[in-house]
């Protein structure tokens, strides 16, 4: 190949390139930001808990059933180990605001056989991630 056609060709590369945009979602470079509780579930919790929220043991770690578990019963419990983590759990105080917070916790507590049915509010929420 001649020397001639090597700018050539990287020319014709970089142009056939995409460029990442800088908007959220597919394509972009930031990810979509969840906007109900089973879109926080599903991009923070489900990847350890399951999607059947069962949740799972390998690699020397147990993540915790949070489907049918009693310790849903009272909302300041999953607010809290939410906001601070526990075990290897990571804390998400920083990561996700009051009300995505408020949103997982009532999806949590009203899905996956938890039968908790008063929302979660952001004031309950605020308090707890502001320790």
């Amino acid at each position: 190949m001649s020397k001639t056609l090597y700018p050539i060709l990287a020319a014709l590369t970089l142009a056939a390139t995409p460029v990442l945009a800088d908007e959220p979602g597919p394509g972009g470079s930031k990810p979509q930001t969840p906007k109900t509780g089973a879109d926080v579930y599903k991009t923070y919790c489900q990847v350890c808990h399951m999607a059947d929220a069962k949740g799972a043991m390998g690699a020397g770690a147990i993540y915790p059933a949070l489907a049918n578990n009693p310790r849903m019963g009272t909302s300041a419990y999953p607010i809290f180990i939410i906001a601070e983590g526990k075990g290897g759990m990571p804390w998400f105080k920083g990561t996700l605001t009051p009300e995505q917070v408020a949103m997982v916790t009532t999806y949590i507590r009203t899905h996956f056989g938890n039968a908790f049915s008063e929302p979660v509010t952001t004031a309950e929420v605020e308090p707890l991630m502001k320790r």
